[in-house]
């Protein structure tokens, strides 16, 4: 358990080697013992602050102080935990009571290929709080895993004592277990109290508190402005009053009261100087006002549906998922303009089903996009680089649509690697471009900040093309309107696919 009862960061900042502006500016906040939940858009650095917190990355500046024992649960569930076959022999009563509860088998090590990223997911976080560090980071906990064992991990994690931070886009998560959210929007960084429910809505009314002392130090600025313009006239017409052009060189009593007006400058030049710092102190303050961007969100998909009566027929059939377990399915089929939502429990064989109907699938290549669970580090940087290369015009519609999934394409285009989030709508920007006739996508919802989800659910309700899609995300699925193919698995783990 900790050693320390807090971590703080000091003035902490961060630059990539390929972007010299920071990432992450001069941060300083206080993490206490509990969650904090690190929320913003993709890419504004919350994987990055949980990197530098556990000492993964460096700071550029600033200091991160309190850490001792620290783990860090990253996103990605490609490989096993280093010493996760430790924690599988650990029969210790804590340990075996921890497997047990989080419902980890003892051969997850051996299959872990074979296990779904859900499972992956699950023993990740096991294997951390087995460690029982006194600084635990959590980067998407919930991506992939279905209800049963989101709940699992929602119960262990409210076991955990330390200093957590975690990074979710799940709401209901982040307000049943976080004290605090550090909220992420480059430059600025803002610190609520209590889940992200509440630290959204003292956000907003923050921003509408700005909105509006912003509209009444502009109202002032205007009327100034209005006033300056007044006295100007004013002091113009005092100056013409005080020439001596015209006087006669004789006429000394005339030109003696002029001299005595310009030793006194006149009122209206002096409430002219006056008005005029007036001002000053009124631009300094609309300057200083500061309230945060919000950017458009939305876009409208550009499919075309195909002219073809089906995208797929797929008799009644049969395959393996391991040497003891088959996924059967009966007589399906799927239309021009279906939405299609595959569902089941993790294990269940959801992704391997959608690898064999991508077999089948009766449309040209350049009219499918796809978006799978997980892209590969290497992967993603290669997507990038795609990116990067298109013509001028080309990238201006990728990068409008980035722009409309809630990322900021310079911050995009200038990064080294494009995080997991980032690097989905990049793929489904650059594929949005080729008008699909079939979207499939696995686990939407993962990687994705909150306004993302809810600029991709409207995306895909307008789409003409079909989509397919596997998700856990039940709001999601019924935002969508998909119908709903369940694969459920019987008592000897056989999977059975059944539609309505």
């Amino acid at each position: 358990m900790p050693s320390r009862p807090s971590v703080a960061a000091r003035d902490l900042s961060f630059s990539y080697d390929s972007n010299p502006e920071p990432l992450i500016n001069e941060l300083s906040a206080h993490f206490p013992i509990g969650f904090t939940g690190i929320v913003g858009a993709n890419g504004t650095g919350k994987t990055t602050l949980l990197r530098l917190i556990v000492g993964e990355l460096g700071p550029t500046n600033g200091s991160v102080e309190g850490v001792s024992e620290a783990v860090y649960c990253e996103q990605r569930t490609d490989n096993a935990p280093a010493t996760f076959s430790d924690f599988l022999g650990d029969w210790s009563g804590e340990a075996s009571e921890l497997r047990g509860r989080l419902e980890i088998e003892p051969d997850f090590f051996d299959r872990w290929d074979s296990l779904s990223h859900g499972e992956r997911k699950r023993a990740q976080i096991a294997h951390a709080l087995w460690q029982s560090p006194s600084v635990l980071a959590i980067d998407e906990p919930t991506n992939h895993i279905d209800a049963n064992a989101r709940e699992l991990l929602l119960n262990n994690l409210k076991r955990y004592r330390g200093v957590g931070l975690i990074v979710s886009h799940d709401r209901a998560l982040l307000d049943e277990l976080c004290v605090q959210c550090l909220w992420l929007d480059p430059p600025q960084v803002q610190l609520f109290a209590g889940g992200y429910t509440q630290a959204h809505g003292e956000k907003q009314s923050g921003r509408e508190s700005a909105l509006r002392e912003r509209k009444k130090l502009m109202q002032e600025q205007r009327r100034l402005q209005s006033e300056m313009v007044k006295r100007r006239e004013r002091a113009a017409g005092e100056h013409r009053a005080r020439s001596k052009r015209g006087l006669s060189r004789k006429d000394s009593d005339a030109r003696e009261k002029i001299d005595r007006a310009r030793v006194t400058d006149g009122d209206a030049g002096s409430e002219l100087r006056q008005l005029d710092g007036r001002l000053s102190q009124a631009d300094a303050r609309l300057q200083a006002a500061h309230v945060d961007k919000e950017y458009d969100t939305g876009i409208w998909l550009p499919g075309s549906r195909s002219q073809r009566d089906t995208v797929l027929q797929l008799p009644a059939g049969k395959i393996s998922l391991s040497a003891d377990r088959d996924l059967t399915w009966p007589d399906i089929a799927i239309k021009p303009d279906d939405r299609i939502a595959i569902t089941g429990a993790n294990g269940s064989g959801k992704s391997t089903f959608i690898r064999h109907i991508l077999q089948h699938l009766n449309v040209p290549a350049e009219k499918l996009v796809i978006l799978p669970q997980e892209v590969a580090a290497p992967v993603a940087r290669e997507v990038l680089q795609e990116a990067r290369k298109q013509p001028r015009e080309q990238l201006g519609h990728i990068m409008n649509v980035v722009s409309r999934l809630n990322s900021r394409p310079a911050r995009l285009l200038q990064s080294h690697e494009p995080s997991p989030g980032e690097v989905r709508k990049l793929l489904l920007a650059m594929g949005m471009s080729r008008s699909p006739h079939v979207i499939v996508m696995d686990e939407p919802t993962n990687h994705l900040d909150l306004p993302s989800i809810e600029a991709l659910e409207k995306a895909l309700i307008d789409c003409p093309c079909a989509l397919l899609l596997v998700s856990h995300d039940q709001q999601f699925i019924d935002n969508v309107g998909a119908q709903r193919w369940a694969i459920e698995v019987d008592g000897e783990g056989n999977s059975k696919l059944k539609s309505w």
